[in-house]
């Protein structure tokens, strides 16, 4: 009977360890992959990691015209690379994942225009004069746009912006100028046949290259960064599993989701320490909205916290177009653990938020 007892103690030590290694694998396979944990250190490398992470937006909360950003996936200035490839026209600039403003590169427009175009069954007034005077005078900035059709700038703005979503107007933004030109889509970019007959085959190609950036993902967070629908992307997902592309997988402390075919057996990786500081717009965060706003919609968030490959904490304060402090960073890591890692993760927000343009008031709601 003891002999018994050992074994079973010892099969469930094992089969917890198996647990633990599995979700550690993911992490740090995601780590890699992202670039956190092995971040560029010259911008060889850097399409490779665009055309993963693609679109790239850029930072929440700056200029609309400021480049995409990588950050802190790179060791340098990515925007300095970033504007050099969009003033060649090599990324390009469009509304993407349920109409956020992103990046891609200009060899896959096609692939992610078809994927999350907002077709317009039919064209209000306003628009009808907007895109007419893009197609017949254009390239035309906002302001010629207020000269050639007399409207008002809050009139064409949002104009221009649902036309961008349905892809018949291009924003060529090639660098941080506010007098941007607004294109004809069609016309500029001529080989690009956007069809509805396209869309179910790109989204499956777009699909597994989040797949590979994030490893493993479960419906919410496929959901959560694509904006597709419940059913579109349900139909999807199905048809990449038939094409045994991905394979459905329960990662203990993750959940269930899917895998690509090719990363099972998941190769076991050491889990180092790490923390990193991300903003609302990227990758990651993007994947993970529901869960963040369910643990910390509570709070006027700045940007989030991801420790050790989780997110478990968010800087908070109220954002303001100059110089802002940090009132607090929200964790939700163990109370010995908040204390032992404080250094480390107050140098983390301390890069972007320090004096004299910012201060960090409270760490884990003590005033510092």
């Amino acid at each position: 009977m003891l002999a018994f007892l050992e074994e079973s103690d010892k099969l469930m030590r094992t089969q917890a360890s198996q647990e633990v290694d599995q979700r550690e694998a993911v992490l740090a396979e995601r780590l890699q992959r992202q670039r956190l944990t092995a971040p560029l250190e010259s911008a060889g490398g850097y399409v490779e990691l665009f055309r993963l992470l693609q679109p790239v937006s850029p930072i929440a909360n700056t200029r609309p015209g400021d480049p995409p950003r990588l950050a802190p996936r790179a060791r340098f200035d990515d925007g300095i690379e970033a504007d050099r490839l969009r003033a060649r026209r090599r990324i390009v600039k469009g509304r993407f994942l349920g109409g956020s403003i992103g990046y891609v590169l200009a060899e896959d427009l096609a692939l992610y225009a078809n994927v999350f175009q907002q077709p317009m069954p039919w064209l209000n007034e306003i628009q009808s004069t907007v895109w007419e005077a893009v197609q017949t005078t254009g390239p035309l900035t906002p302001r010629q746009l207020k000269e050639e059709t007399g409207l008002l700038n809050k009139q064409i703005m949002p104009a221009l912006h649902r036309l961008q979503r349905a892809f018949l107007v291009y924003e060529d933004q090639t660098d941080s100028d506010w007098e941007r030109g607004w294109y004809d889509f069609a016309s500029e970019w001529p080989d690009v046949q956007l069809s509805e007959n396209q869309r179910q085959a790109t989204a499956a190609q777009v699909l597994l290259r989040f797949l590979q950036s994030h490893v493993f993902a479960t419906f919410e967070q496929f959901k959560d960064w694509s904006q597709l629908s419940t059913r579109f992307l349900t139909g999807v997902l199905q048809e990449m599993e038939k094409a045994s592309l991905i394979m459905p997988r329960a990662v203990p402390g993750l959940g269930e989701g899917w895998l690509c075919v090719g990363d099972s057996p998941l190769r076991s990786g050491e889990l180092a320490p790490s923390a990193f500081m991300l903003h609302n717009a990227d990758a990651l965060v993007r994947s993970h909205a529901g869960e963040l706003k369910r643990r910390f919609g509570d709070y006027e968030v700045l940007q989030y916290l991801l420790v050790d490959g989780v997110f478990q904490g968010a800087v908070v304060g109220h954002w303001r177009i100059g110089p802002h402090d940090v009132s607090d960073i929200v964790l939700s890591l163990p109370a010995a653990e908040r204390v032992n890692r404080r250094a480390e993760i107050l140098n983390v927000v301390a890069q972007q938020y320090h004096p004299p343009h910012s201060r960090i008031l409270k760490y884990a709601g003590e005033t510092l």
